[in-house]
């Protein structure tokens, strides 16, 4: 373009009131923000439970990579760990039961029904056992034995004694039966004061081991097992 093109270009921008445009920096941002903060920009929007959720997911997210980094083997090694330690925590809670027991096994064996003899809870145990109530019918048998055993004066009698402390009484004086009546008296507080549910198989050994038990006989004082008098 020549000098006179250009000034006769400048001329007819000037004539005809074709200024440039230019918006100050801040009140351009300030109309945008404005713009954007209309409903209609913000209907997809996720909601505050999501962001939360959003986040607290980021969250874990960031906890299990920071784990996986620190753990040998990365995150393959992570899961084996995971994998152990709720295969401990499962194993810790069969052998203990839950924290009920812990504060209820100190309970007597014996409710406060009143005094039954070895035969009514044995009859109590084959009619629970005989309708699948294996629960029931493992705290008569457990009642049982211990009744069976204080009636053939191979146990004292002492009311308010716990299952585990008539199992341990009981052992010391049948040591052959000791292991047998420890678990015993733990089939009976699992199913009574750790929220446990037997079966048949755990009702069954009480039953055996009622059974053997019926069939020893008392020693008189100076007397020793496995001698014929």
């Amino acid at each position: 373009m020549s000098g006179a093109e250009g000034t006769r270009a400048t001329r007819l921008n000037t004539s005809t009131g074709d200024v440039p445009v230019d918006t100050p920096r801040v009140p351009a941002r300030e109309a945008a923000e404005g713009e954007l903060s209309k409903p209609m920009y913000h209907e997809n929007d996720p909601s505050i439970v999501q962001r939360a959720l959003d986040q607290f997911w980021d969250w874990v997210s960031g906890l299990f990579d920071t784990a996986a980094n620190a753990t040998p083997g990365g995150p393959a090694g992570l899961v084996v760990l995971i994998v152990i330690l709720l295969g401990l925590a499962a194993a810790l809670w069969w052998r203990l039961g839950t924290p009920q027991r812990s504060s209820r096994a100190q309970e007597a064996l014996f409710d406060s029904a009143g005094p039954r003899s070895a035969g009514q809870h044995r009859a109590a145990a084959d009619t629970h056992a005989a309708a699948l109530r294996w629960s029931e019918a493992v705290q008569e048998r457990m009642r049982a034995i211990v009744r069976g055993l204080e009636e053939r004066a191979l146990l004292d009698a002492r009311p308010g004694r716990t299952a585990d402390e008539a199992a341990a009484a009981a052992g010391a004086s049948l040591p052959e039966h000791a292991t047998r009546l420890r678990a015993a008296a733990r089939s009976f507080d699992d199913v009574t004061y750790g929220g446990r549910s037997a079966n048949e198989h755990s009702y069954l050994s009480l039953r055996t081991l009622d059974l053997e038990l019926d069939g020893v006989k008392p020693l008189l004082p100076g007397a020793s097992r496995g001698v014929d008098g």
